[in-house]
């Protein structure tokens, strides 16, 4: 705050007035009227000090965060049209203030400040990154809906459409050393727990018609398979579809990620994500875990090497003859919640009506089943028989490991409630069918109607009904950690939940898909700017929780979306949000006091530096 008056009047008015900048706009204001000089020497010998005096004590008002403004408002103004041909909103959002103190703190600026030495760019791949990020949490969309509401973030962002696709070329040029960048540089942030890395595939549909076809390379001939390409869906779209696997640590954050063509077989890709993943970690001794699509033999068999190990989902309906008849065997079972022995008939016909035995309702019996099974060491070894001829064949090693089996009453009466909903339909499908039209799936309630051999009359299937109904209330895992207790791995493989959530929160509330991109480089691109904003938020949520304050996904995102201010005649904003418990929440967690009603531009533009 200033003096300012005309120095060269006789009679001179006295005003505080204010210099404001914001953004590139620099404005003065006459804040307040001191008065006269005549008019002060009626109250004072010296008016022009006494109003330098009133200056000073304006400005120590404000340095306690106390001013009063004189405005004068004209409800005849109207709003000036410049040339746009819908209205904009003129709300600014600040909520985005603490993912930045997030993104920030990763060290993301240094890493493209290196691999972006020595080229001429006309453009900030930081800046570029940061508001993709926040857009796709805050406001997620397509890159042109993110340039086109570049205004509704407090602060100063100018790049093209053009200098997008040039960052995304960048970034996917350096795909791998992002991501290990991003791991080590939030284990400094929050200490990761990477003591169980837990896997799991997904995938996602592109706004196309067709699939990417596969060409050889001219010179060395190699196969360069397309990525986009039809494969199996769960919401069977008849479009193109790209495979993500992705790594999480025992907190829920992600580790690592990969991009697959759509058609391959998830089982595949496990393996040679987790070599990746492995060299981050120094080859650390981990436990994987994943579930029985992710867990096939060779997984299995690379995680039972250099001190790793596996907890995988074990289908019960797979296992041998002689394993289904172990698990079936009312022997050796124990209770979840003080491992004395149970009886499983007991567990299926107690009265779960009584209050006793609400603690058996609740937990679950548990036995443990030892297995040794001979594997293929991708190793040869040479056979010589009796005839002195030999032969060159393939090694085998035994896998020593164990299936825990657990059986819950309450898991077994909520399948039973699912099954006997999905027989009725399948009896109204059978009381209007048409056989020339009928289709039968593997896992939908057609499975339960059966024909003869002609295929003319349908019938319900009891004998499959009964044989599912065996399986009421069964789970199984595989393991090869026999140091630890039963209900400890079971604990493990309880967390796997978390990844499923991940995928929720990228597609859901990111809006990751349909992804618009046609280019390999592209799309992986957009991938990893995904999975920058879920690593974000997922390292704002677990710091939340051990703060004790724990908040659904959408209450997050709802606070941060509504933190919007608004330009008070460019003198001051004033917040357009109410106060919350997830507002107090974060403010205790990165006090950058962004929740008080009024602020002066320079405190917000503290905020803006890149």
């Amino acid at each position: 705050m200033k003096l300012n008056y005309d120095r060269k009047s006789k009679d001179p008015t006295y005003f505080i007035q204010v210099g404001i900048r914001n953004g590139k706009k620099v404005t003065t204001k006459n804040v307040e009227r001191i008065g006269k000089h005549s008019e002060l020497l009626k109250i004072t010998d010296d008016p022009l000090e006494y109003a330098k005096q009133r200056v000073k004590e304006y400005n120590e008002n404000i340095k306690n965060s106390k001013v009063e403004y004189n405005i004068t408002v004209n409800f005849d103004d109207k709003v000036i049209n410049q040339g746009n041909t819908v209205s904009k909103s003129t709300c600014k959002n600040t909520g985005y203030f603490y993912l930045k103190e997030l993104y920030s703190s990763l060290g993301i600026s240094d890493f493209f400040d290196k691999v972006c030495s020595g080229r001429k760019i006309a453009f900030n791949p930081n800046m570029i990154n940061m508001v993709l990020t926040f857009s796709r949490i805050l406001d997620p969309g397509s890159k042109m809906h993110t340039l086109k509401n570049l205004t509704g973030f407090y602060g100063d962002f100018d790049f093209s459409h053009q200098d997008i696709l040039r960052f995304m070329d960048i970034l996917e040029e350096n795909y791998d050393e992002y991501l290990s960048h991003l791991f080590e540089s939030s284990n400094k942030v929050i200490k990761r727990n990477t003591n169980v890395c837990y896997f799991d595939c997904t995938n996602f549909y592109f706004e196309k018609e067709s699939e990417d076809e596969d060409v050889y390379d001219e010179i060395t001939g190699e196969l360069i398979k397309g990525l986009l390409k039809y494969g199996v869906s769960k919401e069977h779209r008849p479009n193109p579809i790209v495979q993500m696997g992705l790594f999480m640590d025992a907190d829920g954050i992600p580790l690592s990620m990969c991009i697959n063509p759509g058609s391959d077989n998830e089982s595949l890709c496990a393996v040679p994500a987790e070599k990746k993943m492995l060299k981050m970690f120094e080859n650390k001794d981990i436990i994987y875990c994943s579930d029985a699509g992710l867990g096939y033999n060779d997984t299995r068999l690379f995680n039972d090497f250099c001190g790793r190990k596996f907890v995988v989902t074990q289908s019960i309906k797979k296992l041998n003859s002689i394993l289904k008849q172990a698990v079936f065997n009312d022997y050796d079972y124990r209770f979840s919640q003080d491992g004395k022995p149970a009886s499983l008939e007991t567990m299926k016909t107690f009265d779960r009506t009584l209050k006793e035995n609400r603690k058996y309702y609740d937990g679950y019996i548990y036995k443990s089943i030892p297995v040794d099974k001979l594997v293929d060491l991708g190793l040869f070894e040479v056979k010589q028989y009796k005839n002195g001829k030999t032969k060159k064949v393939k090694s085998k090693g035994n896998l020593k490991q164990r299936i825990i089996v657990t059986y819950s009453r309450k898991m077994a009466e909520y399948q039973k409630t699912v099954r006997n909903r999905q027989i009725e339909r399948a009896k109204k499908i059978l009381a209007n069918m048409d056989p020339d039209n009928f289709k039968k799936g593997p896992n939908d309630v057609t499975r339960f109607i059966k024909s003869d051999k002609e295929k003319k009359n349908y019938y319900l299937d009891e004998a499959r009904i009964e044989e599912e109904a065996k399986y009421d209330g069964f789970y199984a895992v595989a393991t090869n950690i026999f140091d630890m207790k039963e209900t400890e791995v079971l604990d493990i493989q309880s967390r796997r939940y978390k990844i499923e959530d991940c995928f929720r929160v990228l597609k859901t509330n990111f809006s990751s898909r349909p992804v618009y991109h046609r280019k390999e480089n592209r799309i992986k691109a957009h991938f990893l700017i995904c999975y920058t904003a879920l690593l974000i938020y997922r390292l704002l949520e677990v710091k939340l929780d051990r703060n004790k304050t724990h908040f659904t996904t959408e209450q997050i995102i709802e606070t941060l979306q509504n933190m919007n201010v608004v330009n008070c005649s460019d003198m001051y904003y004033q917040a357009c949000y109410t106060g919350s418990d997830v507002l107090d929440s974060l403010e205790q967690l990165f006090d950058l006091k962004l929740s008080r009603k009024y602020y002066q531009p320079k405190t917000l533009n503290k905020f803006k530096k890149i």
